[in-house]
């Protein structure tokens, strides 16, 4: 049996993904039809590729095997496509964030747009780390602890976030006095899941490998549950401000911000050679020194 080409491009876009709906939105088409040609590829194959989970579908070990094999495969039609698609010398590819994306960059892209608008921007949004000297990007955007080896990294932003929690949460545990007793908590989580990671390795602490707890996409929404006592949340004090003057939150910990903890400009030395790419980093470091 021949498998069609479309099928084995469903399954990468599913696969690097890992949701149906994610997938059906990068690919134009409803989550129906994505599942309908995954069973397909499924049943040509005559194995599972993917098994079904709450946050979305995970690999099976036949399908990390046939990721393997076409995902370089397609990386590179990828690459000759956007070639073929705009000029290299006036495109900059982007990778960050779905979180950051929103909240930030893409309200003020505009703006760049109205400075270089010889300059095309294409922003993929994605949680995976990125390997810049293989992959078609020419820069990404990270929030971490500013250590990429091999790479350039120029520090961007470091917003404070605060530990927040409702005070029937807290007097049901024992009191917070060091970042380490957070982990006694549930714990809320942005949607992107590195927050309290990256904050607990910055405060000297080992956690787990895995954190538990839900994820939102909202900032608004992570407070929301902070405040119906869910868990305890990082979140910008500016988005808790209400809830913490009228007691429904209180600040369950206060400790200096690490600024190392930050979001960082990150791309290879040969991509910043590129005179566009040197102008939209040097955006990025005005916008957030204005911001």
């Amino acid at each position: 049996m021949t498998i069609r080409l479309s099928l084995l491009q469903t399954f990468v876009t599913v696969a690097r993904s890992g949701r149906m709906r994610d997938a059906a939105e990068q690919m134009a088409l409803t989550p129906g039809a994505i599942s309908q040609r995954i069973r397909e590829l499924e049943e040509g194959a005559r194995r599972r590729l993917f098994t079904r989970t709450q946050a979305g579908v995970e690999l099976t070990s036949a399908g990390r095997k046939l990721l393997d094999t076409l995902d370089g495969p397609f990386r590179r039609i990828e690459e000759v496509s956007r070639e073929l698609s705009a000029s290299p010398s006036r495109r900059v590819t982007i990778t960050t964030m779905a979180s950051f994306a929103a909240n930030w960059l893409v309200p003020r892209l505009a703006g760049f747009s109205r400075l270089h608008p010889e300059i095309d921007i294409a922003l993929e949004t994605d949680n995976r780390v990125v390997d810049l000297k293989r992959e078609p990007i020419d820069l990404a955007i990270r929030h971490g602890l500013g250590d990429y080896p091999g790479l350039e990294t120029t520090w961007l932003m470091a917003p404070e976030l605060i530990v927040v929690a409702s005070p029937t949460l807290l007097d049901a545990h024992p009191p917070i006095v060091s970042p380490a007793d957070c982990l006694a908590f549930p714990l809320l989580h942005d949607i992107d899941r590195a927050d309290w990671p990256l904050w607990l390795l910055a405060q000297g602490v080992e956690a787990p490998r895995e954190l538990k707890g839900p994820s939102f996409s909202d900032d608004h929404l992570l407070v929301r549950a902070a405040a119906a006592g869910q868990g305890i949340a990082l979140v910008r004090d500016v988005y808790a401000d209400d809830d913490l003057r009228n007691g429904r939150l209180v600040q369950a910990i206060s400790v200096q911000w690490p600024t190392k903890l930050a979001y960082y400009a990150v791309g290879t030395s040969e991509a910043l050679q590129k005179p566009a790419v040197r102008r939209f980093r040097d955006w990025l470091v005005a916008e957030a020194r204005a911001s």
